[in-house]
């Protein structure tokens, strides 16, 4: 459980991201009816709109979204890596061409960026780090990263005016080398923060690499510190995130359920369900059958014929995706609690992989999430068939209509 000024958050916990002070298509009273306690804000794009000037002049980003809720800001580093066509980075910063305004720049210091975050008021603000792609392979620039960001954290801890009320977060770097990310968690659990967050993962690295760099992080003894918030950042599949939490990772955000919602996707037990397709047209059935939800009275016909094309389509979908994530969570919390997690997440696969079962079987879930399980002594020998003839199913496997299954089901017949 963390402490927040602005109420209790339990953990795991996945937090919705709302860049501009909003998750898009929903109100901060639709946030509240999903129980959600604590949701993501990005500093460069509040930086630029509505200005952290006018944040601190109403209050802060709390007050000015109606948000009671906890908020934790990004530093604003990721954008090195998303816009860094537009982007320089020295040791003073990072200089940003704002993409909304030709000519113009922004230098973001490690101060500035906790100068920001101490204007806009979040919960819980993030260090500014060196934040380079997973896919590099410039050695000497992987090592400058690595070593810029434990040289910024020191400048951002100086730098921060309310330690009491707003709780930093340093970022674990290092790359995919071992060694470095070694010597980043010893600089980093040095400096005794509030938490920390596993950063430079999600930007395409194969996953046998991304499971690994994130048990070393959480590993016992060498590891973060158990009794501190362990966030992995821009990490947001399903899959993903249960096989994370199993290594020890309390705090996830993304914005895959709220994207993904507006071109017509919705995120069920068994994979994604694009609504997009015509499988769907005469689908009757509600996007989950037997599960509760705010779209539960509501046909995957129905949603069919609006997706893409009406603007309720992506609030009602964005509001079902977010109840997916959050319902998910809280089912691990409870596992965890009640000290069944392992059995859960062996439930949990089977659903979410429906055609993978024990041997003999032509499929078999990811195998790298075999390995990253058997790393924290969940097994799943017996409930798959791991044979080097077992085809691997996608992370992210897409669901079918009923029709569309039965259809197949008899033309293979």
């Amino acid at each position: 459980t963390g402490r927040l000024p602005h109420g209790e958050v339990l953990t795991p916990v996945f937090m919705p991201v709302g860049t501009q002070g909003t998750i898009k298509g929903l109100s901060s009273e639709d946030m509240h009816s999903l129980g959600c306690k604590i949701l993501l804000g990005n500093t460069y794009h509040l930086a630029n709109r509505p200005t952290c000037e006018l944040l601190r002049k109403c209050g802060g980003l709390h007050t000015f979204m109606h948000w009671d809720g906890n908020i934790l800001t990004d530093s604003g580093g990721y954008q090195m890596v998303s816009l860094l066509k537009l982007a320089e980075i020295t040791e003073a910063g990072v200089e940003f061409e704002d993409p909304k305004n030709e000519g113009s720049r922004m230098l973001l210091t490690p101060e500035k960026s906790i100068e920001s975050q101490n204007d806009i008021g979040a919960d819980i603000i993030m260090a500014l780090d060196d934040c380079i792609s997973s896919t590099v392979t410039d050695t000497a620039r992987i090592e400058e990263a690595t070593w810029r960001t434990i040289r910024w954290i020191d400048r951002c801890i100086s730098a921060h005016r309310n330690p009491q009320r707003q709780n930093l977060f340093g970022i674990v770097q290092g790359h995919l080398n071992e060694k470095l990310r070694e010597w980043s968690l010893g600089e980093m659990i040095k400096r005794d923060l509030p938490g920390y967050a596993i950063g430079g993962l999600s930007g395409g690295e194969a996953k046998n690499e991304f499971w690994r760099v994130v048990e070393q992080c959480t590993r016992p003894e060498s590891g973060l510190p158990a009794n501190k918030p362990r966030y992995l950042m821009g990490v947001g599949y399903p899959l993903d995130i249960v096989v994370c939490v199993a290594l020890g990772v309390d705090m996830f955000d993304c914005v895959y359920p709220c994207r993904t919602a507006r071109f017509g996707t919705a995120l069920v037990r068994t994979g994604t369900l694009r609504l997009t397709s015509n499988e769907f047209a005469s689908d009757y059935r509600p996007l989950e059958p037997g599960r509760e939800g705010p779209l539960k009275n509501y046909s995957r016909a129905m949603l069919h014929t609006i997706v893409t094309k009406e603007s309720a389509a992506a609030s009602m979908i964005t509001l079902h995706n977010l109840h997916f994530m959050l319902s998910l969570l809280l089912e691990m919390r409870d596992a965890i609690r009640a000290q069944e997690f392992p059995a859960w997440v062996r439930r949990f696969l089977q659903e979410f992989f429906p055609t993978a079962k024990p041997a003999p079987c032509s499929f078999c879930p990811p195998r790298w999430v075999k390995d990253a399980l058997a790393a924290c002594n969940i097994e799943l020998d017996d409930i798959f068939d791991w044979s080097e003839g077992a085809v691997e199913l996608p992370d992210m496997p897409r669901d079918h209509s009923k029709e569309s299954k039965e259809s197949k089901e008899s033309k293979e017949s």
